[in-house]
């Protein structure tokens, strides 16, 4: 199993997935609408969602972001390994009830700041960190170029899912370019 080193953020402790974040996870992964830009339809029980998070043969990591105040769920982090030695692809969802504070910004940050500064033996020695984004998923492709990430190819017709045959941008950002990774994301303004 790999490592899931806990990250901490101005607002989030980044910490590895419990049985009980279920509860706050479904109603966004349930919801077909959220769930769209997702691989598969949207969950239908509390079951498969456990068994699909919790997959013994995924390859990947997976961080819970967790409200440093509240103690409340806020999103689900991910980084599988991307087929190359040091290739990271990350993921991410923002619950339902915290989308538009500025979570997913902060989080993805952390986290791919993680990826590449952090020593090997917690995790991190990435020398370059990808994400595969929807065309049509306007918020995650402004996220990623807001992390200073590059957009290097346009996938058409890459993926199936339960929506079809979706383009697919891939994005990359490389070790050199970690320091355009902002480090203290405040939340979007109010304005």
């Amino acid at each position: 199993m790999r490592t899931v080193t806990e990250i901490e953020t101005p607002r989030f402790r980044m910490r590895p997935l419990r049985r009980t974040d279920l509860g706050a996870l479904y109603p966004t992964m349930s919801d077909p609408d959220l769930a769209r830009y997702l691989t598969r339809p949207a969950f239908t029980s509390h079951t498969e969602l456990w068994q699909w998070l919790a997959a013994p043969d995924w390859p990947g990591r997976t961080w819970i972001a967790e409200d440093r105040e509240s103690g409340a769920v806020a999103g689900r982090f991910t980084a599988v390994p991307a087929g190359q030695d040091g290739v990271e692809e990350i993921g991410y969802i923002v619950c339902i009830d915290r989308q538009g504070e500025g979570v997913a910004r902060e989080c993805a940050a952390a986290l791919v700041r993680h990826l590449i500064l952090a020593p090997r033996e917690e995790g991190g020695g990435a020398r370059k960190v990808i994400a595969e984004v929807d065309t049509r998923n306007v918020p995650s492709i402004r996220l990623l170029e807001t992390l200073g990430f590059t957009r290097e190819a346009h996938l058409r017709e890459y993926e199936e899912t339960h929506a079809g045959m979706c383009d697919v941008y891939l994005y990359g950002l490389l070790v050199g370019e970690v320091g355009a990774v902002p480090v203290d994301i405040a939340p979007p303004s109010a304005a």
